[in-house]
C-alpha cells in the first residue's frame, strides 16, 4: 500500500485511511507526507491501548512504549484524526504530535432502517422460549469484550425463569461462552451462531434488551458500531463499560438503558432484573430517535465536507 501510494498519490490529495491492519496508518501518513499530500485517520482502535486492554501487551514493555514513539511521529504528520466517539479525545491529546485543532468527531450509524420492532412470540429466534423476558447478545466478541461477565449473570439469574439469555456471534468470545456452556448446561442460556446479514433484524427484533459486554479500561480504545443497530432496532441497552465511554455517555444522555461497571456480574444481574421489571414505556421511541441521529447521510455529508476544507485548505496554501 505504501508503494502504491507513492506511485499513485499527487501534491494536494487528501488520503483517508483505518487502523486496521494496524501498520496502515503509519504506511498512508509517510506516503502523503511525501508527496505532499493531505492525510486523515479514521480512528476506530487505539493501538497499543487496545492491547493493553485486554492483556495481550504489559503498559510498560517495549513492544507498547515502541508502538507509542510511532504514533507520537504519525500524530504530528497527520492532518486531521477522525474519532467515532468523544472519549477517545483525551487519549489522543496525551501525545505531543496531537492538538485540538486536528481532532474531528463523526460517528458510525446504523445500517438497519430506524423503527420500532415490537416483540413477536413467532420470532425464529424466540419462538422456543418461554421466558418472558429476553436478553440479547450479538456480534464479534474479539479483545475487547469480556463473555465471562455474560454467563455469571446469567448463572446468578439461573432460578429466574421469566429471564433467559440469547447469546449470538463469533470470535474468541464466543468460543468462550460456548465453552462454559458446554460444561455448565445452563437450562436459561441459549446459544445461536452468527447469522446471515438477511436474519440480522429478526434476531435483533427478537430480544427485548440488548448486552454490550466491555472489558475495563475501554473509554477511547473502542466503540461498539453494533450499537447503533441496537439503537435502531428499538431496544434499549445493557452497556458494560466506564461511564465516560461514548456509549455510555449516549445512553445516559438520551436515556436508553443501563451501564454496568465492568468486571461485576452481580451489577449485570442486577441491571437485567432491573430491565425486565422496567415501566418506562417510551425508552424503545428515544432508542429509536436517537439511531436517527446516527445515520449514513449525515455522516457521509460530514466526511465530504471535511475532504473538501482539506482541500481548500491546500490550495489557499498554494496560491498563499
Amino acid at each position: 500500500m505504501f508503494f502504491a501510494l507513492l506511485s499513485r498519490l499527487q501534491r494536494g490529495d487528501v488520503a483517508l485511511t483505518v487502523t486496521a491492519p494496524f501498520a496502515l496508518p503509519y504506511a498512508v501518513a509517510i506516503a502523503a507526507r511525501l508527496k505532499g499530500a493531505r492525510s486523515a485517520l479514521i480512528l476506530h482502535d487505539l493501538f497499543p491501548d487496545v492491547l493493553v486492554m485486554a492483556g495481550l501487551l504489559r503498559p510498560s514493555s517495549l513492544v507498547a512504549r515502541a508502538m507509542r514513539g510511532i504514533n507520537a511521529l504519525m500524530f504530528r504528520v497527520l492532518n486531521v484524526v477522525i474519532v467515532i466517539g468523544r472519549d477517545a479525545e483525551k487519549l489522543l491529546l496525551r501525545y505531543g504530535g496531537m492538538t485540538p485543532d486536528k481532532i474531528r468527531f463523526i460517528p458510525n450509524w446504523a445500517t438497519l432502517a430506524p423503527g420500532n420492532r415490537p416483540v413477536s412470540p413467532d420470532n425464529p429466534f424466540r419462538r422456543a422460549i418461554a421466558a418472558r423476558f429476553v436478553v440479547g447478545l450479538s456480534g464479534n466478541l474479539g479483545f475487547t469484550h469480556d463473555p465471562d461477565i455474560v454467563f455469571q449473570a446469567a448463572r446468578l439469574l439461573r432460578d429466574e425463569p421469566d429471564i433467559h439469555f440469547v447469546l449470538s456471534g463469533w470470535g474468541m468470545g464466543f468460543a468462550r461462552l460456548k465453552e462454559m456452556q458446554a460444561a455448565a448446561q445452563l437450562a436459561n442460556v441459549t446459544l445461536v451462531d452468527r447469522v446471515a446479514d438477511g436474519e440480522l433484524d429478526a434476531l435483533l427484533s427478537s430480544a427485548d434488551v440488548w448486552l454490550i459486554p466491555y472489558r475495563k479500561d475501554v473509554a477511547g480504545v473502542s466503540v461498539p458500531s453494533r450499537f447503533y443497530n441496537l439503537l435502531a432496532a428499538g431496544r434499549p441497552v445493557i452497556l458494560v463499560s466506564e461511564p465516560e465511554a461514548e456509549a455510555a455517555l449516549t445512553v445516559s444522555e438520551n436515556g436508553l438503558g443501563w451501564v454496568v461497571t465492568p468486571g461485576r456480574p452481580d451489577q449485570l444481574a442486577d441491571a437485567v432484573r432491573l430491565a425486565s421489571r422496567s415501566q418506562d414505556t417510551e425508552m424503545a421511541e428515544r432508542a429509536v430517535a436517537t439511531a436517527r441521529t446516527f445515520s449514513a447521510e449525515r455522516a457521509l455529508s460530514s466526511y465530504a465536507a471535511l475532504v473538501a476544507e482539506l482541500l481548500s485548505n491546500h490550495d489557499m496554501e498554494r496560491t498563499a
